[in-house]
């Protein structure tokens, strides 16, 4: 590609080469200015009447680590010269008689400290009068330690509640982590346990004509079936079974809707939850044609209405990623309390535990399957908020449905969690020694009552 040829560069003033000068307008016309050599004017300015070049006031510069060192080598010399005036003035030169009246007073110089502070970029200029070296030497330390100081201070280190609270900060290694919001994840999960106890469900299956609890289970297994073979998210079951049980408490449902009422449940917690959402048909073809694109949607309309389109509430799976984090756990015992809080999903009789209860006892027992020491600890008291004799009920009901799932006709569960993927963790043999725990316990106070 060629190149542009360059024109020569011509004075200022000068007629322009090549082209007819426009003539020049009235006074008082609309005159514009071509712009001229911006980058080469420097701090000049053409103002006044006579329309002469003027200097403009000098601009700050910012203040960089070589402009810091030429501010502080400035003041050092400024400060020798004053010395070397007051001692000259103490020597009798150029002072005449006055000098040998004050030959025997000490003079104290005057120096000029300047401190940069690199956060606010502003100048701060301190007078100290020191008379000593030693005192000389002191304001270089404190000068010397001031900057070490803003040099360190300049980034910013995030400190949560739980590193004061606690020795075992568990934010502490995302604190680098922009997508872990280790400065608000406290009040985010504060805020969780405000809003659990409104969004509890309460017992509305006397109101049903139709349904039971075991009606119930078999939709939760069937809907755990699906979920898995579709791959979705986690966050998309726990939402579907609220949905479920939220609509079922509001709404009397006949037995034949029951299945259509868990399809839309689950399409409206993928279309909430999932990026890529599955489709109506996708839903047709799982439930084996039992219902057509007409009714899902209309059942997905009445859901939403009744609903009122809120969505946006604590499910167990916000707890147990938050309790799990308190509990340092690994791979295995992760599948072991997702496995626990599944098991849960399908009994009717843990409605009537708030999602954090059911997380932090799912915790808990999967500590005393795995026979971990401690089974329960301060940090996970301080971020799970139950001590572990609240967490005793809860956890006994997971640890019983463990112990009966591999021989439970509802077996979606136990299948899905057998897999080595899953770290097997439904075959582990369930925390029988906390069963024993409370059984002999609730035979203790039994024995009181009864004497």
């Amino acid at each position: 590609m060629a190149s542009k040829p360059v024109a020569p560069r011509q004075q200022r003033g000068a007629p322009i080469v090549g082209k007819q000068q426009k003539p020049t307008q009235a006074p008082g016309s609309n005159n514009r200015r071509a712009l001229e050599d911006i980058g080469n004017r420097g701090n000049l300015h053409r103002g006044g009447a006579e329309g002469k070049l003027q200097t403009l006031p000098q601009v700050n510069r910012p203040l960089t680590r070589a402009f810091r060192a030429q501010l502080l080598d400035n003041a050092q010399q400024v400060n020798k010269k004053t010395v070397s005036v007051a001692t000259g003035r103490e020597l009798g030169v150029g002072d005449g008689p006055k000098a040998a009246k004050n030959k025997n007073k000490a003079v104290k110089p005057v120096k000029e400290v300047i401190v940069i502070s690199p956060s606010t970029s502003k100048q701060t200029k301190e007078i100290i009068k020191s008379s000593s070296s030693a005192e000389d030497q002191k304001v270089r330390k404190q000068i010397s330690t001031t900057k070490k100081g803003q040099e360190g201070s300049s980034r910013r280190k995030v400190k949560t509640t739980t590193s004061v609270l606690l020795n075992h900060d568990i934010d502490s290694a995302d604190a680098e982590d922009q997508l872990a919001l280790v400065e608000y994840v406290e009040e985010i999960y504060k805020f969780y346990r405000l809003n659990e106890e409104p969004i509890q469900i309460c017992d509305y299956m006397g109101s049903q004509v139709e349904l039971n609890e075991k009606m119930r289970a078999i939709l939760t297994d069937w809907l755990i079936e699906v979920h898995h073979k579709f791959e979705l998210m986690p966050e998309t079951l726990y939402l579907t079974v609220h949905i479920v049980d939220l609509y079922l408490s509001m709404e009397t449902v006949r037995r034949k809707e029951l299945q259509l009422v868990g399809v839309a449940a689950m399409l409206i917690a993928s279309k909430y939850e999932e990026i890529w959402a599955p489709e109506v048909n996708d839903f047709i073809c799982i439930s084996d044609q039992a219902y057509v694109r007409e009714q899902i949607l209309a059942m997905e309309k009445a859901i939403l209405n009744k609903l009122e389109w809120s969505l946006t509430v604590p499910t167990p799976y916000v707890f147990i990623v938050r309790f799990l984090k308190a509990s340092s756990s690994d791979q295995k015992m992760e599948h072991l309390v997702f496995f626990l809080v599944e098991l849960g999903l399908m009994q009717y009789c843990m409605i009537k535990y708030c999602p954090s209860m059911i997380a932090a006892s799912a915790v808990y027992a999967a500590r005393c399957t795995l026979e971990k020491c401690p089974q329960w600890s301060e940090t996970l008291e301080h971020h799970t908020g139950y001590s572990e004799p609240q967490l005793q009920d809860c956890a006994r009901l997971l640890v019983s449905f463990h112990s009966r799932a591999a021989e439970s006709g509802l077996k979606s569960v136990h299948k899905k969690y057998t897999d080595p993927q899953l770290s097997g963790v439904a075959l582990l043999p369930p925390a029988k020694k906390l069963l024993g725990k409370v059984n002999n316990s609730k035979r203790g106070v039994s024995t009181r009552n009864s004497s």
